[in-house]
């Protein structure tokens, strides 16, 4: 029998070859030709006539097709199954409640996701295994000229897009055609079975590995049975998986190529997949690094997978665009202007007013990041950011002031032109989401700590959010609202709000999971592994996470900055905090005799990390802080 409203998959591929056909009417060009005949082509290959099935115990047993003979052998990582706070879910539902099983995971803390992670730690730090000069088109241009050389969005927008991938079913949507929809719509753990049950056997490529503490990822996706492939350089130290049974394929690109040079060598990879026999054909693609989320975006598109629009993408990395994007949506948006060149300062200035902040447009993170008080600070200021960011070279992935140690010189292809905008007071918070089928599936607030200004240095997080419910739901509702102004309709994003004088604003908008703690802390409190659900959106799958109605537990964390600057003498101090009761990781970043920033002279160093956990966030916070007021880490002139 069939569900109410829904077609046999014979039928829906017909609808699809059709869409498909109408779509090439839609662009034009040897890339959309060729990839819209790819789609009809796999379409009328994999056209068979199965009926949906009728119970959910026969959608679990279901069968993917040419999935190949690889088979993971995951080391370690299992799946998992008291205050004021909103809903993470858009409604309640029957979710069974969590025991404490899925409560105790180990924490990795070392991996910050931002453009500059290796210069925000250590200015001379290099990538573990890459020589220390390697020179990279791809992470220049990605880092400060984002999207670069990688194409244009084939499609003009989101409809169009959508109606073009619609005609390029895969194995997994195969399968998907099979399960009546308010099967996989359903928020139960059964339900949630049924989702992994068709990740299982998927091949999924991720574009780049990212540094090595993002191993968790793809431990987590073989547990899930997933033929992971990963496409980075040939040195990196993802390679090794292959040998370690976590991940099926590795496929070395040079990065060392401009970036449309890393698109066309990525598809012609990817596009032989499923020919060995030891992967299916691609099933979808994904990313958890800041820098190839562009890429991963634009290979979707290419494949006609499920994914993020390029547009989208690159509307959400350029800060100017976002403002546009939501000025257009009719939502918050505080003053400001694009400055090209110091004759314009006067002009942003009376138009912006003070206080302000300065911010460059491109990728450069927080680089170039700062707050002015007046006019005359402004043209200081300025004059500071051009100078700095025109010095600044790419070594190893990471951006950092030329130290006379090698890299690629970023001034020729950086846009110097920064954005003036109003400065917001107020609470800051993160607002991690999961969207699926064009709406919000989870949305969980963290409360961040007071930056350190002027450099706008982050300090502690806390989940759930001290807020009072009013503020919480406010902001969660911008963040949603502001993930929609950006064409986006499906998968994981890191939102930050401030809840200001003037009510809700947006910060900005990553179309990523966010670093550091941010996995660990939703997945302790609520449940919520943003990794599997990520992979559940790349793959066409609904997400709908499986939430408890109350939190499992309180989790607040620390960025220990340098409070001054000088050398390391010993990170005993930090070490010793993992004995403390209630601390579930305390990492250090740094070691002795590596140079640091205080807070005070720049943008600090993050001298390591602290987590700890309570029975509510009145309490995690303030243990947290009391452990961090005693921490003394020992730094020499």
């Amino acid at each position: 029998p069939l569900a109410r409203g829904t077609h046999p998959p014979v039928q829906r591929v017909h609808n699809s070859l059709e869409m498909g056909a109408r779509a090439s009417t839609l662009c034009s060009g040897p890339c959309c030709s060729s990839m819209l005949a790819a789609m009809q082509n796999r379409t009328r290959r994999l056209a068979v006539d199965q009926a949906q099935v009728g119970s959910m115990e026969e959608a679990l047993r279901i069968d993917r097709e040419h999935e190949g003979s690889w088979t993971p052998s995951p080391t370690a990582e299992s799946v998992a199954g008291a205050g004021i706070w909103t809903s993470p879910v858009p409604r309640w539902t029957s979710s069974a409640s969590r025991d404490d099983e899925g409560a105790a995971f180990e924490l990795v803390m070392a991996d910050l996701d931002s453009d500059d992670l290796q210069s925000r730690y250590l200015p001379e730090a290099r990538l573990e295994g890459q020589a220390a000069a390697k020179r990279s088109k791809y992470e220049v241009e990605q880092l400060v000229a984002s999207p670069g050389s990688l194409p244009k969005p084939v499609f003009p927008d989101a409809r169009r897009e959508a109606s073009a991938r619609s005609g390029r079913p895969t194995a997994t949507s195969a399968m998907l055609a099979r399960v009546p929809r308010e099967f996989l719509e359903s928020c139960t753990p059964e339900a949630q079975a049924l989702r992994r049950r068709l990740l299982r056997g998927a091949t999924v490529v991720f574009a780049s590995a990212g540094y090595p503490g993002k191993r968790f990822v793809f431990e987590l996706a073989a547990a899930l049975g997933i033929k992971s492939v990963i496409i980075d350089h040939p040195d990196s130290w993802s390679r090794g998986l292959v040998e370690e049974g976590i991940i099926a394929k590795f496929l070395p690109v040079d990065m060392s190529q401009t970036s449309d040079e890393v698109f066309q060598q990525s598809c012609s990879l990817i596009q032989q997949l499923g020919s060995d026999g030891l992967t299916g054909s691609v099933d979808g693609v994904t990313t958890f690094v800041e820098l190839a989320v562009p890429l991963a975006a634009r290979l979707c598109e290419r494949f006609g997978l499920p994914g993020m629009t390029p547009a989208s993408v690159d509307t959400a990395r350029d800060k100017h665009r976002t403002r546009a994007a939501m000025a257009k949506a009719k939502l918050p948006t505080p003053r400001n202007l694009l400055i090209r060149s110091e004759t314009e300062l006067l002009a942003a200035g009376k138009f912006v007013g003070f206080p302000a902040v300065l911010k460059p447009i491109s990728g450069a993170a927080s680089l170039g990041v700062k707050k002015v008080e007046s006019m005359d600070e402004l043209r200081t200021c300025y004059r500071e950011v051009v100078r700095d960011l025109a010095a600044l070279v790419v070594s190893s992935g990471a951006l950092t002031r030329d130290d006379g140690s090698g890299g690629i010189t970023a001034s020729r292809m950086i846009d110097l032109s920064v954005l003036l905008e109003q400065y917001l007071d107020g609470e800051e918070v993160d607002v991690d989401i999961v969207f699926s089928d064009g709406d919000w599936r989870y949305a969980a607030v963290t409360d961040n700590g007071p930056t350190f200004e002027p450099y706008f240095n982050e300090t502690w997080g806390l989940m759930p959010s001290l807020l009072t419910k009013d503020k919480q739901s406010s902001l969660k509702e911008l963040a949603i609202a502001s993930v929609k102004a950006l064409g986006f309709t499906s998968g994981v994003f890191h939102v930050e709000c401030k809840y200001s004088s003037t009510g809700p604003q947006l910060i900005e908008v990553n179309a990523r999971m966010g670093g550091g703690p941010v996995r660990d802390v939703n997945r302790l409190v609520w449940g919520v592994d943003l990794v599997e659900e990520a992979i559940i959106c790349a793959l066409g799958i609904p997400s709908r996470p499986v939430v408890p109605e109350k939190p499992i537990t309180c989790i607040a964390y620390y960025f220990i900055n340098a409070q001054r600057s000088g050398r390391v003498v010993s990170t005993a101090s930090i070490e010793a905090l993992r004995q403390e009761p209630g601390v579930l990781a305390a990492e250090s970043f740094v070691k002795p005799g590596d140079v640091l920033v205080g807070r005070r002279d720049g943008l600090a160093t993050w001298l390591g990390s602290l987590v700890v956990s309570a029975d509510c966030s009145d309490n995690a916070l303030a243990h947290l802080l009391r452990l961090e007021g005693e921490l003394v880490v020992e730094i020499s002139d």
